[in-house]
């Protein structure tokens, strides 16, 4: 029994820093918050005091030009982080956050944060990963936006949802989520979304009825990887 106690503590040590339990076992939360669907986390504008925790969930980050336009920035899911700006000095939030499905998010004050980052080296180390990961996300995104198709663009944005090349088992359902926010995400309508979600169903590569949580096969995986 002790060996396997022993073996079991060597083997989470392999796989890495266990950032949730330290994060909810250290005292540095200030809050923990369930947010529904559509629910605003923060809006652009608002002050910029705490930096934000996913544990389960999902959330949109989007800026919304003087004209009304909304652009999604990022889509994040459980094990990100996000309102990291306000740790180099960014005083407002500089877009939204909107939880794009039922959220737990953990709420960490900026100054608990800084000081965490400076005395952990684990927690910084896993940070700064987080931070790198999501740079290339971004360049990621941009390069899909500018050369891929609406319906490739669609395939990646579910798969990425379903966390496939984030994590050795992909969830493969996952909560339902609007075709407006879809076609957010993915820069094209409403009806467009609709259309591509329709064939990826008759297709095989999707599974979805009603309200029921959306199922996303990795024979989705063939629209991305297709030229």
């Amino acid at each position: 029994m002790k060996v396997g106690k022993t073996a079991r503590r060597r083997a989470r040590g392999a796989q890495g820093f266990e950032l949730q339990a330290f994060l909810d076992s250290s005292g540095v939360a200030s809050a923990v918050t369930e947010y529904g669907r559509e629910e605003s986390v923060f809006r652009q504008g608002d002050s910029g005091e705490h930096v934000f925790y996913i544990r389960s969930g999902g959330v949109k980050l989007s800026v919304l030009s003087k004209g009304g336009r909304e652009a999604v920035v990022a889509m994040l899911g459980p094990g990100d982080f996000f309102g990291e700006g306000c740790l180099a000095g960014q005083s407002v939030r500089m877009g939204s956050a909107t939880a794009i499905t039922p959220s737990v998010i953990l709420r960490v004050v900026k100054r608990k944060m800084a000081r965490l980052l400076h005395q952990q080296h684990a927690m910084s180390d896993r940070f700064i990963t987080h931070m790198l990961v999501r740079n290339r996300r971004i360049e990621e995104d941009l390069v899909d936006q500018l050369f891929n198709s609406s319906e490739k663009r669609l395939a990646r944005a579910l798969l990425l949802f379903a966390r496939y090349g984030k994590q050795e088992r992909p969830i493969r359902a996952v909560p339902r989520i609007s075709q407006e926010t879809l076609a957010e995400m993915v820069g094209t309508t409403r009806s467009r979304v609709n259309f591509f979600l329709n064939k990826f169903r008759k297709l095989g590569f999707i599974e979805y009825s009603g309200d029921a949580p959306l199922k996303i096969n990795s024979s989705l995986l063939s629209v991305v990887l297709h030229d």
